[in-house]
This record gives C-alpha cells, sequence and structure tokens, in this order.
C-alpha cells in the first residue's frame, strides 16, 4: 500500500499546513499586539506569564491528534476500516478527557497556576482572568487539533488549512473588538482566542458531510491497549510544544530576576513571533506527515530533503527580515514607547531569532522519526531541545552574559540538538 510522493504532491500537502499552522499562531500574535496597545507592558508580561499553560494544552492536543491520524493512515494503508474507525473514536474520547481537566484547573485551579507560572503581585489578576477563560475553552481547542489531523490524514488538506485560516481570522478581529470597542482588555482577548476553535470546526464538520469520508464515531468497548499507539506517533508534537512551554517559563524566572517585568514584557514580543516561526516548521512537517507515514523508504528520505531544503530556505529569509526589521517591529509592540523595553527586545530579536537556523531542522527531523516509525529517536530529539539542554545553558549563560545570555540560550540549545539530529539522520 506505499506508494512514491511527487514534487507536486509535496507543494499540496506543505502548503496549507504551512498556511494553517501560521494562521493558527497569528492569533497568539494578535493577542500580543491587541493586549500590548490596550493593556501597556504589564498586559504583555501577563500574557506571556500564561502562554506556557496554552502550550501544554495544545501540545497535548496535537500528541493525541497527530498520533491517533498517524495510527488512523497506518490501519487505511492496511485496509482496516473497522481499527480506522476504532481509533478516531478513543482519539477523540482521549482527546476530550485531557480537555476537562484542563477546564476543571481553569475553573478551581487557576490562581495558584498563575503563582506556578511566574506571576508577581503587578501581574497575578490579568494572568488569572485571560488563563481561566482560556482553559475553559479547552475542549474546543483539543477537538479542533483532533479534527484538523484526521480531516489532512483522510486526504483533504485544503479543508484543514481553511478551517485554521478561519478560526485565526476570527480571533484577530474580535481580538480589536473586545479589547478596544467593549473594553474588556484581557478577557475580551481570551474571549476571542477560546472562541476561535469554534469557527474552525464549523469548518472542518463539513468534512464529515462528505459519504466518502474514512473515518466515522463507532460506538465499541474501549480498548486501552490502543492509547499508547495513538500517542506515540505525536510524542514529539507534544514535546516540541512543552519546549516552547519550558523554555518561555523559565525564560520568564530568570528575567523578572534580572530585569523584572519589563525584561518578560520584551521576551513576550520575541517569544510571540517566534511562535510564528515555530509554526511554519511545524506546519511544515505535520503537512507533509500523511505522505511520509504511507511511502516507500527510499521516497521518505527524498521528502526529508525536500522539507528541510524548504525550511532552511524560510528560515534564512525570515532572519533577514527579523534583523533589519527589528526596531521598528519591537515598536509596533511598545505602545507605551518604552526605552527600556525597546532596549532589551531589539538586540533580543537579533539574537533569539539566528536560532532557528538550526531549530528548523531539528523540528523537521522529530517529525520525520516519528511518521517513519522512528519515534524513539524523534523523541530523543524533541527531549533534548526542551528538557536537557535549556536548563544548563540558560543558568550558565544568563550568569556571565545577563539578559544577552538569556537570548543567547535558545541559538545554543538548537544547535546542540541539531548535532544530534544530524547523528539520527546519518545512521537512518
Amino acid at each position: 500500500m506505499e506508494h512514491t510522493a511527487s514534487f507536486r504532491e509535496f507543494r499540496r500537502y506543505a502548503a496549507p499546513g504551512i498556511l494553517g499552522m501560521v494562521g493558527i499562531s497569528c492569533y497568539i500574535l494578535a493577542d500580543t499586539f491587541f493586549v500590548a496597545k490596550g493593556t501597556g507592558s504589564l498586559g504583555l508580561a501577563a500574557l506571556n506569564i500564561a502562554i506556557p499553560a496554552y502550550n501544554l494544552m495544545n501540545g497535548l492536543g496535537l500528541m493525541v491528534g497527530v498520533g491517533g491520524a498517524t495510527h488512523y493512515s497506518l490501519c487505511r494503508a492496511q485496509g482496516d476500516d473497522t481499527e480506522a474507525d476504532r481509533t478516531f473514536t478513543h482519539t477523540l474520547a482521549l482527546g476530550l478527557v485531557i480537555a476537562v481537566l484542563f477546564m476543571l484547573t481553569g475553573i478551581f485551579g487557576v490562581v495558584p497556576l498563575s503563582r506556578l507560572l511566574g506571576a508577581n503581585g503587578e501581574t497575578l489578576k490579568m494572568t488569572a482572568v485571560y488563563l481561566r477563560l482560556l482553559l475553559c475553552f479547552a475542549p474546543f481547542f483539543v477537538t479542533n487539533n483532533v479534527m484538523l489531523a484526521f480531516v489532512r490524514n483522510d486526504g483533504d488538506p485544503g479543508r484543514a488549512m481553511a478551517g485554521m485560516i478561519a478560526g485565526s481570522l476570527f480571533n484577530i478581529v474580535f481580538d480589536w473588538v473586545f479589547i478596544f470597542p467593549c473594553g474588556l482588555g484581557l478577557f475580551g482577548a481570551a474571549l476571542a482566542t477560546g472562541a476561535s476553535p469554534l469557527v474552525s470546526l464549523l469548518v472542518l464538520f463539513g468534512h464529515l458531510r462528505k459519504p466518502g469520508r474514512g473515518f466515522h464515531l463507532r460506538r465499541r468497548k474501549p480498548k486501552f491497549r490502543l492509547l499508547p499507539r495513538i500517542c506515540a506517533p505525536g510524542l514529539s508534537s507534544l514535546i516540541g510544544e512543552v519546549a516552547s512551554g519550558i523554555t518561555l517559563l523559565l525564560f520568564n524566572l530568570v528575567l523578572l530576576r534580572l530585569a523584572g517585568n519589563t525584561g518578560i514584557a520584551a521576551y513576550g514580543v520575541i517569544a510571540n513571533l517566534a511562535l510564528v516561526e515555530s509554526a511554519i516548521f511545524t506546519g511544515l512537517s505535520t503537512g507533509v506527515q500523511p505522505l511520509i507515514s504511507r511511502s516507500t523508504s527510499a521516497d521518505r528520505r527524498r521528502l526529508f530533503r525536500w522539507t528541510v531544503v524548504t525550511a532552511l530556505s524560510l528560515s534564512l529569509a525570515m532572519y533577514v527580515l527579523v534583523f533589519l526589521f527589528a526596531s521598528p517591529v519591537t515598536a509596533a509592540f511598545n505602545s507605551e514607547h518604552d526605552p527600556a523595553l525597546a532596549a532589551y527586545a531589539v538586540p533580543g530579536l537579533r539574537i533569539y531569532f539566528a536560532g532557528f537556523l538550526p531549530a528548523c531542522i531539528n523540528i523537521i527531523a522529530a517529525a520525520y522519526f516519528s511518521a517513519a516509525g522512528q519515534a524513539g529517536r524523534g523523541f530523543a530529539v524533541s527531549l533534548v531541545r526542551s528538557i536537557v539542554a535549556i536548563p544548563p545553558l540558560l543558568f550558565a549563560l544568563s550568569a556571565v552574559l545577563g539578559v544577552t545570555g538569556v537570548w543567547l540560550t535558545f541559538p545554543a540549545v538548537e544547535c546542540v540538538a541539531c548535532a544530534l539530529s544530524l547523528i539520527f539522520i546519518k545512521r537512518s
């Protein structure tokens, strides 16, 4: 059932994946921009403190969605429609269980969670307001991740892209409406973001009306031994999001000590712009994942080369733009014209974004190994860049170079992980 993918087919899957994930990341970027304009540097700091919780929620949704959809593709390739339907049913159920846990945390535990993420007396109230509403929408975020992955793997990447972009456009428009005309501040930003997956789901549910769709909800007895098969292929996606969350959390805590809430606000500008670039490579890797999963071994290596070349080209172009326009980009988010924020953010953008040259290889390699049935290697790459390398490099570089050392941590971590990726690639 394996087949050879053409470059035309590669583009058909890669482009919607990139555009769709950029669309998703843009609603976080829209939050950043409108929050900065509407609530100033403290609101920007509160938003940045809250984002690691979103990373974890989104990462678990991606793990379940991408992992379940990968196993679904394998079942379909083997002609096992019963197991394919069972996979979809179990994936959706597992996703909803995870989502309910996040929702309960948002209702009953949001203040301790905000403190754990680094909120202090100045930012605690705003962080808690944003997190409470965002986590209450967890069932829609996770269901959206599941549906996006299954619709894409069911041969309809265009609809998946349309769903993501529709949700993002809704969020961008209603961010402005809720924050400015309605005067709702961070509550309005969270409301717009939380409602956006509903719009995406309305688009995706159109796929369910297609008579030839490959997945269906079935009433089946729970089969718990299926859960590891669902989760394993999506572990690299989870670790990738956890990497972003851990990076944000640790950077926020170190910057709070070195530069106060102004340093966190400056990192808010950098981190949210970085989220867009990360989304480009995540979208590229998840977009081509269905092709890799069902291709021959030789064809997989060719797909990997195309994906890496595409990622490196995009990364280089993005770095040139960030280097040239770091000052005006920072000014767009610096509504109070704070010179201290600009002094931290402008050099930070130029240093931090150099890390995406090795990072794009790591993101592609981790997803490739998982889709090719080498989940252990994908997990190892993701683990190094998320948990193993960050703390020692962050604490060492910040102790020697201060805030500049914080910005240098991301490129240093990604170079270490890239060395491991290249070793695995050579051996595969």
